[in-house]
């Protein structure tokens, strides 16, 4: 990566201030952050002077610092770093980044670039004559399968001849650049195949779940006798677990008779309590009440 320095000061603007409409942008976007943490604002604010002078000045830098009471430095180094902020007068109508990343320089993007050199300028970055047009190498833009491809300003032109960009050169030269449709500029329909489909050419059909159907009960039945799976069951062989024993809930006569047998409850199934006979003197209110009578005799 190349050494970003700052504009000579004979271009430099004495000072820089946001218009009114992006001053209360830039108060909101600040409030954004919470307390402590307003720094974090130096990348839009640095994006919106841009976008309103066409370049990041060192007035503009100052200003942002000042705003978010940041030493002067710090902006610098965020502006420097990152290439998407311009240190220099660009073209004013036309911006042109033409991606020379490997996939683009395979399909043509250094002749493109020699375009740019010849309509433009022999060098990056420095305007032409008339100061409405500039351009600029700059690395994968995230359109590989649409190469080659530029950037103008915020919009990519992609799938892109020397022709094409030339025509797109001068409409905006010409102050027409709006009428140029983003995108791919041949007959593809975002990053598909150019030569159409070649897989879901057709509507997908859906398919049938065996394995549901094979669970489900037959028509007209009531139910399947086995469960679709036992996969979330215990492997055990105690009776108890056995799921078709009888249980007092769904056999209640045979529940009720096994009860009586085995001096249960028929109800419950569980054995009735033990009570200790009355001649025992044991947990019986009479025995203590016969203690207390001889007692007193």
């Amino acid at each position: 990566m190349s050494v970003r320095r700052l504009a000579d000061e004979n271009v430099q603007p004495t000072g820089f201030a946001f218009s009114e409409a992006n001053s209360s942008w830039a108060e909101a976007t600040i409030r954004k952050y919470p307390a402590g943490r307003q720094q974090s604002a130096v990348i839009p604010l640095l994006m919106r002077a841009q976008e309103q002078d066409g370049w990041v000045t060192k007035a503009a830098i100052e200003t942002v610092a000042d705003m978010l009471a940041m030493p002067y430095i710090r902006v610098l180094e965020v502006a420097t770093f990152y290439t998407q902020f311009q240190l220099k007068p660009i073209g004013t109508r036309a911006h042109v980044q033409v991606c020379g990343t490997t996939p683009c320089m395979l399909r043509g993007s250094e002749e493109l670039i020699s375009l740019c050199k010849r309509k433009i300028h022999p060098e990056p970055l420095h305007q032409n004559e008339s100061g409405t047009l500039s351009w600029e190498e700059v690395e994968c833009q995230g359109a590989c399968v649409n190469a080659p491809m530029v950037m103008i300003f915020k919009d990519s032109y992609e799938d892109l001849t020397v022709e094409r960009l030339e025509q797109i050169i001068d409409a905006f030269e010409a102050g027409r650049g709006a009428e140029i449709t983003p995108g791919p500029q041949i007959e593809r329909v975002y990053s598909a195949p150019i030569d159409g489909l070649t897989t879901l050419t057709t509507e997908p059909k859906p398919q049938r779940n065996q394995v549901t159907e094979a669970a489900a009960p037959a028509s007209g039945t009531e139910g399947a006798a086995v469960p679709p799976s036992e996969a979330g069951r215990p492997k055990s062989t105690d009776a108890e677990t056995n799921p078709t024993m009888k249980t007092p809930h769904t056999a209640k006569g045979e529940a009720a008779a096994n009860a009586k047998s085995e001096g249960g409850n028929a109800d419950t199934g569980k054995p009735e309590p033990t009570v200790a006979p009355a001649s025992s003197g044991l947990n019986h209110p009479a025995a203590d009440t016969d203690k207390k009578t001889d007692g007193k005799a």
